[in-house]
């Protein structure tokens, strides 16, 4: 292989198409462009979301962004939580006084994450399968 041989492979490389070069061209007269209107001229192009005058969807639709309304509706509670709770009898209004969730939770789930080495009895609290397995490992129960 010489340096001054080397050359792109054929087909590769082609030239640029020359529009409003004459009707021999195929893309003589309009270029292209159509007949007429806005994007058929010099400088005929508007910003991107115009829609002709016509409120544009982004400023049509209403500006919630993406932070859920129901974000404290349900609320997870880990089993090292109620490990360090003082209490035996927990229910939401305990788990709320507490601080493990959020004031305005309306359900609690507790799912399987860490230990709980004592009996605890919980009402109207959600749990998963192994978290349930645990409590009654450990000596507790769940009244719903």
């Amino acid at each position: 292989m010489q340096l001054n041989k080397i050359q792109p492979a054929s087909g590769a490389k082609h030239a640029k198409r020359r529009v409003g070069r004459g009707i021999g061209s195929g893309l003589g007269k309009t270029a292209g462009r159509g007949h007429k209107g806005q994007k058929s001229r010099t400088g005929g192009f508007h910003k991107v979301g115009f829609e002709g005058g016509q409120m544009p969807l982004q400023r049509r639709l209403p500006k919630r962004g993406f932070v859920s309304l129901t974000r404290y509706d349900t609320a997870q509670v880990r089993l090292s939580d109620l490990q360090s709770l003082p209490v035996d009898s927990i229910d939401i209004l305990a788990l709320k006084q507490a601080g493990v969730v959020h004031a305005n939770a309306l359900t609690v789930k507790v799912i399987l994450c860490g230990e709980l080495t004592r009996a605890v009895k919980l009402q109207g609290v959600l749990a998963t399968k192994g978290a349930r397995a645990a409590i009654e490992a450990a000596g507790g129960s769940l009244v719903d």
